[in-house]
């Protein structure tokens, strides 16, 4: 039976600590996942929703962006995955009678823990201005509201249309439109706080800016390189595959500050043997200090160009463009700098080379450890460099796997939610609907609070999500969304951005993927596409989580109507009533999507083409594959100071807290613990189980602290350090961003730590 939510915040004053484990999954995983699903869903609904997770009759799960295989288990989903299902397939509700008893003051005053254990959204709410709580409204007049707002701008630019990775692909092509609509192409997503630095850099060497592998590559990999990523906790399914490439002959090499259990040994519980003993999947572990990959791939590059033979003439002859200018950048690299820069040893680095040499297939595989620095585009250019060296995109069981990290935020950015879109984008989308887009480019993530904290924004739209939550320098942008006019959320469940308000506040509830979408037309379906470009229909199978919700495209669809008015020809009630007939437009706009609709109805749907992956062809500026020569860089730490990284724990995915534990870390029973080396705590003099305030350290001089953190002695990489985020947030600052990308630079922020008394 299902249990209630939480009356009050837990306590977290004194966590636990115990040893951190060496392996993930197994049995404990399978019990955990049960008890989870059991609280929030009870026995016979956990059955019925976790049987439909992934599976090609079912829905796809609202966590992690990984690929299921054409053959499934009967279990399809990973302790996350059912972690983030249950969570949304709750038992738990959120009335109008829990706002009118929890002023706004006060769910600001919680935990996101407590907000998100609450339950799901039953009615929209408004928060009028001026009022201390949010109140019911009608749709009709919630329409009318951010109508209201919208069309009393001086500019269409003053707005800004966030989305979130769960949005369906359906839901995020009728927002880009009623946006350029609209007129603004002010769309930011979260792919701007992420895989941002990923499409920058691979846009500009291979022309694409997705991954160029497929499950099948992975399998049939010589060499994986995970660098930067923690697939136990983040991408737990990406094991499997992990398990299965090993057991095919692959060697793994992980890359990483932390040693992960995941990657040390998975005990795959879907197996005899995985349960008894697991399968070790790393060959070398390369404990490298934070920011130190662009210095360590660059030197792998230096030494494949020494070797004999190393190098794939044919290839970089006839595919590729400014080898020369690469190699003379990559021969200065020297030793003294790259072990500096890595903390690794020579003799690490030249066993990691005898790997690549042995390697015909090799694919590197990579997450927000490369992603979030300011150098972070640069690094990613230097992992493509050591591939085309080796000739290994477009050659079968190699290539680039950014590992995405929510369910469709890929397919987001394919649907046009970009704040920079291709002039291509933008004409097929004017000839198809006969509008005027936006050209100038619109506001990322960081630009728009800026926008929002300079008076420059005044309306604030998300498409799902935890914008507040999730976005760094938490003073800062919070201050910035109270200047605004007005904020919409749309949602399926409380997070901190609904207490975090402008002047007016709406929350929209919606259907979840777990819930059964029935428009005028019958039933819906949905469709999103996974880290490897597989673009797949999503179906819920519960019923909603009540009669006043509507779906995604149903409130984008009467929104544009509310603002956009008879003027817009756009057929938006028919885009609500059928969504197949958005699906016919987008197989109009966006290339690859051609047939859409049949293409789709097929079991396991199909896979996007990928010029490099397919055909050896670079759509890039050159028309060819480009290496590229950027100076290393890494981060400069003065003494007395660590450099932390911002990161997750097993319990939680992005910033959604499923509990207070991290399981494999060996922590319990709360969150602020920061993580560092015991030999770098003894000359700061900080005991384990001390606590100290985290403190950071940027150009600015403003002083920016993360309160009361218990000292936990950890084997991180010497002169590093790492805590969980939303709670470290505050620390990174909101200009601290990666070139090009603009990507908030939240793995590597420089802070000292103030011992403080004890909670």
């Amino acid at each position: 039976m299902a249990s209630k939510p939480p009356a009050g915040d837990p306590v977290q004053d004194a966590p636990q600590v115990r040893a951190p484990q060496h392996a993930a999954a197994g049995l404990p995983a399978v019990a955990h996942t049960l008890r989870v699903a059991q609280r929030q869903m009870g026995a016979r609904r956990t059955a019925r929703t976790l049987l439909k997770v992934n599976q090609k009759d079912g829905f796809d799960c609202p966590g992690c962006a990984w690929p299921e295989g054409d053959e499934r288990h009967v279990a399809e989903f990973c302790e996350n995955g059912a972690k983030a299902v249950a969570e949304e397939a709750t038992l738990r509700r959120v009335t109008p009678g829990f706002f009118a008893a929890h002023p706004v003051a006060d769910l600001a005053d919680r935990s996101g823990y407590w907000l998100g254990q609450q339950g799901r959204i039953t009615h929209p709410m408004y928060l009028a201005e001026g009022s201390d709580r949010y109140e019911p409204v009608t749709w009709e007049r919630a329409f009318g509201i951010v109508a209201e707002e919208l069309t009393a701008l001086g500019s269409p630019d003053e707005a800004v249309f966030y989305t979130s990775g769960r949005t369906s692909n359906e839901a995020a092509f009728l927002l880009q439109l009623f946006a350029r609509e609209f007129g603004t192409n002010n769309l930011p997503d979260c792919s701007n706080m992420c895989h941002e630095s990923s499409g920058s850099a691979l846009t500009e060497t291979i022309g694409v800016g997705k991954g160029s592998v497929s499950l099948e590559d992975l399998h049939r990999a010589d060499l994986i390189i995970v660098a930067g990523q923690n697939p136990g906790t983040n991408h737990p399914r990406m094991l499997s595959a992990l398990e299965k490439a090993k057991a095919g002959g692959a060697r793994i090499i992980s890359v990483n500050p932390l040693p992960e259990a995941g990657l040390e040994r998975f005990k795959n519980p879907q197996t005899p043997r995985g349960v008894l003993k697991g399968a070790t999947l790393t060959d070398l572990f390369l404990q490298i200090r934070i920011g130190g990959d662009q210095a360590l791939f660059r030197m792998l590059n230096k030494l494949v160009l020494d070797a004999p033979g190393a190098v794939d003439e044919d290839f970089v002859r006839e595919h590729t463009q400014g080898y020369e200018e690469f190699a003379g950048a990559a021969r200065a690299a020297d030793w003294p700098e790259t072990l500096a820069a890595t903390g690794l040893s020579r003799s690490e680095i030249e066993r990691a080379l005898a790997m690549v040499l042995e390697s015909r297939r090799t694919v590197v595989c990579w997450a927000m450890g490369l992603t979030q620095h300011k150098h972070a585009v640069a690094t990613i250019r230097e992992v493509v460099n050591l591939l085309l060296l080796r000739g290994a995109i477009g050659r079968p069981g190699a290539g680039v796997c950014p590992v995405r990290g929510h369910s469709n935020v890929q397919g987001d950015r394919t649907m046009g939610i970009f704040e920079r879109p291709s002039d291509a984008f933008l004409d097929a989308l004017d000839k198809e609907f006969g509008i005027t887009s936006p050209r100038h480019h619109g506001l990322d993530v960081v630009r728009a609070i800026q926008a929002l904290r300079d008076g420059k924004a005044k309306v604030f739209f998300a498409m799902g999500g935890n914008f507040v939550g999730a976005t760094p320098d938490t003073e800062v942008t919070e201050a910035a969304m109270r200047r605004a006019r007005l904020t919409v959320h749309v949602s399926t469940k409380l997070n901190r951005s609904h207490a975090v308000t402008g002047a007016r506040a709406l929350i929209l509830p919606t259907l979840g993927r777990t819930d059964k979408d029935v428009q005028a037309s019958g039933k819906q379906f949905v469709t999103v596409e996974d880290s490897m470009g597989l673009v797949h229909a999503s179906r819920g199978n519960l019923p909603p989580a009540s009669p006043h919700l509507l779906s995604e495209p149903a409130i984008v669809a009467r929104l544009a109507r509310a603002v956009l008015g008879t003027a817009s020809a756009t057929p938006w009630e028919e885009f609500a009533r059928d969504y197949a007939t958005i699906r016919d437009r987008i197989a109009r706009v966006v290339p690859g999507f051609e047939d859409f609709n049949a293409k789709v109805s097929r079991p396991g749907g199909f896979t996007l083409p990928h010029a490099p992956r397919d055909e050896r062809r670079f759509p890039t500026a050159t028309g060819k594959a480009n290496f590229t020569a950027a100076p290393v860089e890494y981060p400069e730490v003065p003494e007395g100071r660590l450099l932390l990284q911002t990161l997750r724990s097993h319990d939680q995915y992005n910033t959604t807290i499923y509990g207070l534990d991290d399981r494999y870390r060996g922590i319990k029973g709360g969150r602020r613990v920061v993580l560092v080396h015991p030999d770098d705590a003894r000359e700061l003099g900080l005991a384990d189980g001390a606590y100290a305030d985290l403190v950071s350290e940027w150009r600015d001089g403003t002083e920016r602290r993360a309160p009361g953190f218990r000292v936990v002695h950890y084997p991180t990489a010497r002169g590093c350090a790492a805590a969980y985020y939303p709670e470290t947030n505050v620390l990174v600052p909101l200009d601290a961003t990666a070139d090009v990308s603009n990507t908030p630079a939240s793995k590597s922020v420089i802070v000292r730590l103030e011992q403080s008394p004890s909670a």
